[in-house]
């Protein structure tokens, strides 16, 4: 068994490299959106959108040539905040610290002094590591996913 260090995560068997996404991405994080969010996964067009719009980040975690985790942030510079538009790891990548690299490569990127993001209230996973990384509870959204579930706003200084 051999371990590889990178910048915040040790993963076992498969070095892990953070890089630019591109609209060549398309179909991958389309599979990816789909495995991990079923019915909340973006459409098609949100997809091209995060993919080509000028001012988003968009960045991939690549294992052994394929994508296992997204992010996309979108930076309002004059506000002072950045939002978190996506994350997503695949679930064969879970729990090997991908989204938390992710996480920061995209805070990184912001140019802000804050990120925000939007997590549904059932997801302690997700909350749990949000909190642990320093973002708090900043509001709720009542009815934000279709099925009508809670949305948790939490932001970050960063």
């Amino acid at each position: 068994m051999k371990f590889h260090f990178l910048p915040f995560l040790l993963i076992q068997s498969a070095l892990m490299e953070i890089v630019k996404a591109s609209i060549l991405d398309l179909n991958a994080l389309r599979k990816l959106e789909q495995e991990s969010f079923g019915k909340d996964a973006w459409p098609f067009l949100d997809l091209v959108a995060v993919l080509t719009f000028g001012e988003v980040i968009r960045l991939k975690a690549v294992v052994d040539d394929q994508m296992a985790g997204f992010v996309a942030g979108d930076p309002h510079s004059r506000e002072g905040w950045g939002w978190i538009s996506t994350i997503a790891v695949d679930p064969r990548f879970r729990r090997r610290g991908i989204g938390l690299a992710l996480l920061h490569a995209c805070e990184s990127q912001l140019g802000v002094s804050q990120s925000r993001l939007t997590v549904r209230i059932s997801n302690q996973i997700a909350i749990s590591m949000y909190e642990k990384d320093g973002y708090k509870t900043r509001d709720i959204w009542k009815a934000y996913y279709n099925d009508g579930e809670d949305g948790i706003v939490m932001e970050k200084n960063l």
